[in-house]
């Protein structure tokens, strides 16, 4: 596997995540808190991790069907974008994983 579709996968797990975090307090504030203007901020925010969530589970699949992974492991990492502070934990342990199977693009000629 090489280094760029764990990279991407692990950058899009941090944005997806910290959106999400920023999106439950935005919820919090809105509904529970009653706050003004947490409105905006819950639709920008809602919208950007929608989309990105979406990016979020290209990049997740690709890796995991270069990966090998069972269904219900491929299904538990698209998932992590979905929970708070979730994506952080498995991203960790997804890198962990698969970080010796990264295989050098800049391999010697002739060997």
């Amino acid at each position: 596997m090489k280094k760029s579709v764990l990279t991407r996968y692990r950058v899009m797990a941090y944005v997806t995540g910290v959106l999400l975090v920023l999106l439950t307090i935005g919820v919090i504030a809105k509904y529970l808190l009653t706050m003004d203007g947490a409105d905006g901020f819950v639709s920008l925010v809602g919208i950007a991790h929608g989309w990105l969530y979406v990016l979020y589970l290209i990049f997740a699949f690709d890796m995991g069907s270069k990966a090998k992974w069972s269904f219900g492991k491929l299904v538990w990492v698209l998932l992590a974008g979905t929970i708070p502070t979730a994506a952080f934990f498995v991203e960790r342990k997804v890198a962990r994983e698969l970080e010796p199977l990264i295989v050098d693009g800049a391999e010697p000629v002739g060997a």
